[in-house]
Formats: structure tokens, sequence, C-alpha cells
């Protein structure tokens, strides 16, 4: 029987979503194959994780895409942009919190094209006079991906309903994004 790569992969990311401490033993039930077929095509943790990291920049670059962030307003492409995300949001915490994919020479370039453009949908939103200035969009991007961390973190536990994900996320960073007239 062939190994189904993407099938071990998100079974994987579904386990380590829930449970980021799962052991490859965990991960290998989850995936229904042996410990040792696992340990065969991905050498240990970090080696999963890496291919994890690979999996949820795809999927993010792909929402990125799917959200046509060039069109209409910067906000209305950030709401399509998050939800175009949620599927994968899971994911994407769990590979928030694993700190040694940012650490060092080795980080994925990939991230820094995702980065890039979302900073960009914050920048053309500033010069377009919807978000305020005051905030780099680099900030703006560091605080989406905390948000969206969070969300999944929170629709994981039950505390927050799934079809909800995308309105708070959104109008959360939205109501602090948002440039308001000086009084």
């Amino acid at each position: 029987m062939a190994l189904d790569r993407d099938h071990v992969l998100r079974s994987a990311a579904a386990l380590l979503t829930r449970k980021s401490t799962a052991t490859m033993d965990e991960v290998a039930k989850a995936a229904g194959i042996s410990r040792a077929t696992l340990h065969r095509r991905f050498a240990g943790r970090d080696a999963l994780v890496r291919a994890l990291e690979a999996l949820g920049i795809e999927e993010c670059e792909a929402a990125l895409d799917a959200a046509r962030l060039g069109e209409d307003s910067a906000q209305d492409a950030l709401r399509r942009f998050v939800k175009e995300i949620e599927p994968a949001a899971g994911l994407l915490a769990f590979l928030y919190s694993e700190n040694q994919l940012y650490e060092g020479e080795e980080q994925n370039a990939g991230w820094a094209r995702i980065d890039a453009r979302i900073a960009a949908l914050f920048r053309r939103g500033q010069e377009g006079g919807e978000f305020r200035i005051d905030l780099t969009p680099a900030w703006l991007t560091e605080a989406l991906y905390g948000l969206m961390a969070s969300g999944a973190w929170a629709v994981a536990e039950g505390r927050v309903a799934r079809k909800d994900f995308t309105y708070m996320i959104a109008e959360l960073l939205l109501g602090g994004a948002l440039r308001r007239e000086e009084p």
C-alpha cells in the first residue's frame, strides 16, 4: 500500500492542532499507519513540523489568492482573506507556536512572501485612508496572525462557534485598525 503523504500530513495537522504535544506514536495512530512507516517518511518531529510548515504556507498562499486582495476596499479584502484562511487556521495556530520555524537563517522564505502580501494589503488600506497610519503594516500583520491563532484555539476548545471565526477576527482587528476622524 502506497503511503498517502497528504493524508498523513492532514491527519498530523488535525491532531496537532488539538494536541500540540502529541507524540510521533499518536501521529502515526491518527494517520492509520505504524510508527515505523511514519519514521520512514519523516525522520522525526522536526521533519514532520517542517512538512506541516510547507503545507501551511501552501494553504495560506491559496487563501491569499482566493481572497483577491487587490479588489474592492482593503477592509473587504481582509474579511475575504480571514474567511478563506479559516479552514487552515488550526494548522497555522499550531505553526505559530512552533518557535523553531521562525528562528535563525533557515526560516522558510514562504513566510516572508505571505508577510509581504498581507502588509501590502494594510499599506493599501492606509494609503486609501481606510486604516490608521500610526500602526505599521508589519504590526497590523502580526496582530492579524495573533488574532487568527487565538480564534483557532478558541474554536478548537469550543469557546467560540466556528461560524463566528471570520466576523470576530475581522471586526476586532478592523475596529482597532480603522482610521477615525480626529475630533
